[in-house]
């Protein structure tokens, strides 16, 4: 019994060190033209913008598709870190269950 219990509070551990993982991704991306830099969270939710004067010289339509270029490239990065490191926690729990087998 006492070998279920500390198995069940490392497992649960686990999960919390995933979360604070997974809530501390953040990831900037600048576009091309250095115009635009968005901040994602692990989410794809955009937490910071900075636009340099270079967007001056951008038409509306322009900026428009730097932007949500930049933001979608630096999303999909998030993504990537986000699914790296799940894949790493079911990775961790398939080899515990299977060593406890």
């Amino acid at each position: 019994m006492d070998e279920m219990e500390d198995r069940a509070r490392r497992q649960l551990h686990r999960m919390h060190e995933l979360n604070e993982q997974m809530s501390s991704i953040r990831v900037r991306e600048t576009s091309t033209d250095g115009s635009v830099t968005v901040e994602v969270d692990g989410n794809g939710m955009m937490c910071d913008l900075d636009l340099s004067s270079a967007i001056t010289r951008l038409s509306p339509r322009e900026f428009e598709e730097v932007l949500v270029s930049t933001a979608k490239r630096a999303a999909a990065q998030a993504f990537s870190q986000r699914g790296e490191l799940i894949t790493a926690f079911n990775e961790e729990i398939a080899e515990s269950l299977s060593r406890n087998r």
